[in-house]
This record gives structure tokens, sequence and C-alpha cells, in this order.
């Protein structure tokens, strides 16, 4: 592996070692899937974590003392654009971009040991335990409650949306320990093993036929009060620095520039038994592909700011909602280039309401069409991201 001061380093013999270990390492069948826009589950995602961590790539964004890389932000997005083009899958996001980044700030060295090494080596799931009924958006309304009872917390409460719950060993988890004060301020963040006795968890689900969310019933769970990460009443703060930072993520662009891809390929297969191509669609492709272009530089501008730090939130707010939206006009490239009549066979469900899910790749690109129906809402809703640009611009 390249080791340098970043002044040092060699970016295009970077690309070169990422490149030839993606085209040696990634299993062709793992790849195979990742190339037909399939849904990866936990054993797709754990194979391939597996190998990243044997070659010491366990962790693009972390620092090198807690098994990182401790790339900078090129390197991470080099790597992330070589992954994309291979078709290599991306990394399981919950661990390593979300509650990992919070327990390198906020953990004591003794959560450090115990949590780390299981989201570094794929053994260890976890879910985020943040939206409930009535607080989505409004997350600061949350409601589950938990009540210091000598070494535990008992919690009690209902989360939602609560992705890959079903797969999981754990959940980062928002809770209420306080009615005092500001409604921010009354939060603790809680690790929650989801074997615990008094947890259930019911599917949700979705209109693209694929499990993937979840509700999570908690009913007097009795947590550990080791598992509390940072202060009691200091959750708010945990959450802000895990969504400042999910939305700068490379693997957000470069794995649009790779679906852009996939879609003109497809619209060429369908135009290649048309008596003329699709001029229209021939003009989306091409207005996406600005788009696409657009977001790249936004991103690299983002990462620049990143490593001068002087990164504002409105920036990486702005980058989410450019790409959140525009996955979605780029699938619907593709879903209108299938057709009316192959969309209409599609049915996600069977008649007695069972998922029915194909693993051909037209059905795939159908399965991500009514998927992408909600990447204006994860990770933060459209109005949010235009909230927190508007107040950063002009003040609140």
């Amino acid at each position: 592996m390249i080791n340098a001061t970043p002044v040092d380093i060699d970016y295009d013999a970077f690309r070169s070692e990422v490149d030839e270990f993606a085209r040696e390492r990634c299993p062709p069948a793992l790849r195979e899937r990742v190339r037909s826009n399939a849904k990866l589950g936990r054993e797709d995602y754990a194979a391939w974590q597996r190998i990243l961590n044997a070659r010491g790539w366990a962790a693009p964004g972390w620092p090198k003392a807690f098994g990182g890389t401790g790339w900078d932000m090129r390197q991470r997005y080099l790597f992330e654009s070589v992954m994309a083009a291979r078709d290599c899958p991306p990394q399981y996001h919950h661990g390593l971009g979300h509650i990992g980044p919070v327990m390198l700030h906020f953990g004591t060295p003794e959560q450090q040991r115990r949590f780390l090494p299981g989201i570094l080596d794929g053994s260890d799931w976890w879910c985020q335990g943040y939206s409930e009924p009535g607080a989505g958006s409004d997350l600061a309304s949350l409601k589950t409650r938990a009540v210091r009872d000598g070494d535990h917390y008992v919690v009690s409460g209902q989360k939602i949306w609560t992705s890959h719950a079903h797969e999981a060993d754990w959940m980062y988890t928002l809770v209420r320990t306080s009615q005092e004060g500001r409604k921010q301020e009354g939060i603790t963040l809680l690790l929650i093993p989801l074997a615990l006795p008094g947890i259930r968890v019911l599917p949700i689900r979705t209109i693209d036929g694929w499990h993937h969310l979840n509700e999570v019933f908690l009913d007097e769970v009795r947590v550990p009060a080791d598992n509390r990460l940072g202060e009691e009443g200091q959750g708010w703060r945990c959450a802000k620095f895990l969504l400042d930072r999910e939305r700068l993520a490379p693997a957000i662009v470069v794995r649009l520039e790779r679906l852009l891809q996939r879609v003109a390929a497809q619209v060429a297969a369908v135009d290649a038994g048309q008596p003329a191509p699709d001029a229209a669609q021939a003009e989306r492709l091409l207005l996406a592909e600005a788009e696409v272009r657009a977001a790249r530089e936004l991103l690299l501008s983002a990462i620049d700011d990143e490593l001068r730090g002087v990164l504002r939130a409105a920036k990486s707010s702005a980058l989410k909602l450019h790409c959140s939206e525009l996955a979605q006009r780029i699938i619907g490239i593709a879903f209108d280039a299938l057709g009316p009549r192959r969309a209409a066979r599609f049915m996600p469900i069977d008649l007695e309401g069972r998922p029915r899910v194909a693993e051909d790749e037209e059905s795939n690109m159908i399965h991500n069409y009514l998927f992408y129906r909600s990447r204006t809402i994860a990770g933060g809703t459209s109005e949010v991201q235009k909230n927190v640009i508007a107040r950063e611009l002009f003040g609140a």
C-alpha cells in the first residue's frame, strides 16, 4: 500500500494499485450481481468487506490508528471511482460511514476496542434507530423512552423505517432520557443489541418488493449503561456529527456515474430493435450526463474544502439534494426505455401479497426505479436539505 504524506502521494500510482486489486480480488459472481443491479444483502456486503479487511482497506475514511487507511479525500474518491467502474460492491455504510466515525469521536477507548473490530471485518452488522412515527424530519420530537435503573437503561418505544434491522446485530438508537430544557437536550445515544429480550422487528413492505425497511418495537428492554455513546443528554451532538459526514460521501457520485453508463447501455439495446433511435431519450441521457459531471465537480470542490478545513454544511446538503434527485431522473430513463408493456408485466408482489423478486437485469432495473422513489427522503428529505442550505446562506 502507498504510504505517504498528502504532498507526496502519487495519485496515478494509487489508482493503478486499486484497479489491479479490484480486477483480481472481487469475486466474478459478486461483480455480476452488482452489474445487474441486484439487491445486495448482508452476505454480499460481508464477503467483500472480509476481502478488503484482509488487504488493509476495510475503512477508507478512518485514521490508521483505528484500523483505517488514513487516506485523504482524493484517495477515497479514486478508490470509490475504481470500485464502481469495476462493478465491485459499495461498502455497507451503517458501520463504516455512520456509527464507526461517531465512535471514533465520542466513544471511550473501551468502546472502541469492543466495537470497531467487528465493523472492520464485517462480523457485526448495524442499523440506525432514529426515525419514529411522528419523528422523522423533526427528529428531536422522538419519544422512545430510556429510564436509568442502576447499571442499565430500560428502553420502551418504537422505531420505524429502520433499514436492514432484520439483518443487523446492533442498532445505534436515539432515546429520550429527559423532558427538561430544549427537546434536543434530553436525547441520548444507546447501542442496543437486537437479540435482547423485549425487541420485535417487523418488516415494512414497500412498492419495490424488496425487504429493507422495518419497524422495531422495544418493550422494557434492559440495555447496559456501558452501551451509552457519549454523555447522557448529548445524543443530539452525536446525531448531527453523523449526518454532517453522511452527506459528503464520494461513493454517491461515482455510483451515479456507473448507473448512468448502465442505463445508457440499456437504452442503446432497446433502440437497436427500433427503426430509429429515440431522440427524446438521447436528449435525456445527454442532460443527465451533464448533471453527473456537475455533481462530480461539486464533489471535488467539497473534497478540496474538506482538505483545507473549510467545508460548509450547505455544500454537503447541496450535493445530497442534487444526487438524490438526479438518481431518480436517471433510473426514470431506464424505466421509460423498457416501455409500458414490459414494465406492466413486472409485479413486485404476487396475488397473495408476497414479494416476487426476479434476478434478471430488466426486473432489477424496475425494482430500482421503485426503490429510488425513497432517495429524496432517506438520509434527510430534500426539504430538509433546502432548509440547511437556506439557513447557511441567508441566516435563521
